[in-house]
């Protein structure tokens, strides 16, 4: 590695000089505009947080940044000097890295293999395991990035694997390092350390450009914000001039209400019970252990906790989806326990899936499809067993515009729709059809905050019209706004419950760190 590159021993901040400079930017699928004549500066050691809605352009204009898309107009200019970006290899060259929302990492290898890949220090012509060993320590004591370069990547936590994915950038030099959703998919508590990685970063004069939906990350870590809507900058503010609502209204052109305001719940009859249940997770260890819940006709009951305390697989414990080792599931007192997936939900069970690419859609087909993947095979959809296209057609452009899911139109694949829009999609599918119950794990996982407030509208209406709405969330702030009652799930069991009107962040996160509950 150069001298120059913030990796390198004894390297210090630079004078806070212009990194990154766009001009004019635009960028163009077809006949859709992702981006058009966008402009924004970077300099050394600051941190700029790119705020937007799902489909404003905001991932489309940061692979361009790093080679993955080439601009159809615009200039970019790196030091002050135009560049070509022609592949992410051209990026790295020039001292930019990026971590993408899904990790690029092979899980078998270790973390030093990870981060050495590609680039690996030799000996006589061999891979010298303990000079990058060496160096990934080095690297990551510096930069307050705690791992273990001997650890298996597949053995660590996703707050670590992404600390892993921070190192292998700034081992290959990187000087701007663009940071895509960080956050989506870790605890709180990982969310406030990569946040101190963040600082430590740019205190060293790495430029960050940091994409996230969360207000408070922005208004935490940001020194300024530049806003798209609609693939054009409408707006750029430093976070000591505004909050967190100003944002929000800059992002979506509208005041948005970050706490829906709703009437008080009226619970009816017992709806979901479980009693005494214990699941295994995917290695065969007991996830979910003696494990007792209800929840209500008419009422919202959200289940809070660190990340990796059964969560997941109670929810598809649940819906059918994994099988469970004693105990049992039962759903208006009907036993479903050994019932699958399918037979759980003709029953009226609505599940938002916690891996939305993985078991919320079918990427290669249509929006349409998708929107009826459940329910192809109903009345309305399909005629003496063949589909229904036109009525599956008029479903699917009713829905689309029901829950605003951004896309050129209903026979496009659903993965060419942006994260936040995929997630809009399964939601408007799950929330469409009357269901007695709804199970919805991590909901508005990166949704921008105008999707945020409509997704929580619908879960809440949901339960106006008598569903059982059973939410599981790392976000606090979620369970908080939406809640009715919270339960606390620690070791694989609840260790608390609170009612939402009289919780507290504070309470919460104590029973989730092991103080005695309620």
């Amino acid at each position: 590695m150069s001298e120059s590159r913030p990796g390198e021993a004894g390297a210090v901040p630079q004078a806070r000089g212009v990194l990154l400079e766009v001009r004019g930017l635009t960028k163009r699928f077809g006949s859709v505009v992702a981006n058009e004549d966008v402009s924004l500066q970077l300099r050394r050691g600051e941190v700029l947080a790119l705020l937007g809605e799902n489909g404003a352009g905001k991932t489309t204009l940061v692979k361009m940044l790093f080679g993955l898309h080439r601009p159809d107009g615009g200039e970019i200019r790196l030091a002050g000097e135009a560049v070509r970006l022609r592949s992410p290899r051209d990026a790295i060259a020039r001292g930019i890295g990026m971590v993408h929302q899904h990790f690029q990492l092979v899980p078998v290898m270790t973390v030093a293999e990870n981060v050495v890949l590609g680039a690996e220090p030799t000996r006589r012509r061999f891979v010298d395991r303990r000079r990058a060993a060496a160096e990934v320590r080095e690297l990551s004591e510096r930069f307050g990035l705690a791992v273990d370069p001997d650890a298996v990547v597949e053995d660590l936590p996703i707050g670590a694997q992404q600390r892993v994915e921070i190192i292998k950038a700034l081992y290959r030099g990187a000087e701007i390092l663009i940071l895509d959703e960080p956050s989506a998919v870790l605890t709180p508590e990982e969310t406030d350390e990569l946040l101190g990685v963040v600082a430590e970063l740019a205190a060293r004069g790495v430029g960050i450009v940091l994409i996230t939906h969360k207000l408070r990350e922005v208004m935490e870590a940001a020194d300024r914000v530049v806003v798209l809507r609609d693939g054009r900058v409408v707006g750029e503010v430093a976070p000591a001039d505004t909050d967190e609502a100003g944002l929000a209204a800059l992002m979506v052109g509208r005041s948005v209400v970050l706490r829906i305001d709703k009437q008080p719940a009226s619970p009816g009859e017992p709806v979901l019970g479980i009693q005494g249940l214990e699941v295994d997770d995917d290695r065969g260890r007991r996830a979910v252990t003696g494990l007792d819940l209800e929840v209500r006709a008419g009422e919202i009951v959200g289940v809070a906790g660190v990340q990796g305390n059964g969560q997941r697989e109670l929810a598809e414990a649940i819906c059918g989806m994994r099988p469970r080792i004693g105990g049992c599931v039962l759903l208006q007192d009907r036993d479903i326990t050994g019932l699958g997936a399918r037979a759980i939900h003709d029953l009226g069970v609505a599940h938002i899936p916690e891996d939305r690419d993985k078991h919320g859609l079918v990427g290669s087909y249509s929006v349409a499809d998708d929107l009826v993947l459940n329910r192809f095979d109903e009345p309305g959809f399909a005629r003496w067993g063949r589909r229904d296209r036109a009525a599956v057609q008029r479903w699917a452009e009713q829905l689309i515009a029901e829950f605003d899911v951004r896309t050129p139109d209903v026979h496009a694949p659903a993965d060419s729709l942006s994260g936040g829009n995929k997630q809009k999609l399964i939601v408007a599918r799950e929330l469409s059809r009357a269901s007695v119950l709804v199970v919805a794990a991590q909901p508005t996982r990166g949704v921008d905050v105008g999707s945020i407030e409509f997704i929580h509208r619908q879960l809440v209406a949901a339960r106006d019209r008598g569903a059982a709405v059973l939410v599981i969330s790392a976000e606090l702030e979620e369970l908080l706004a939406v809640s009715d009652r919270i339960a606390v799930m620690r070791d694989g069991r609840i260790a608390a419950t609170f009612a939402g009107a009289s919780a507290t962040p504070e309470a919460i996160g104590l029973v989730m760190g092991g103080a005695t509950g309620h």
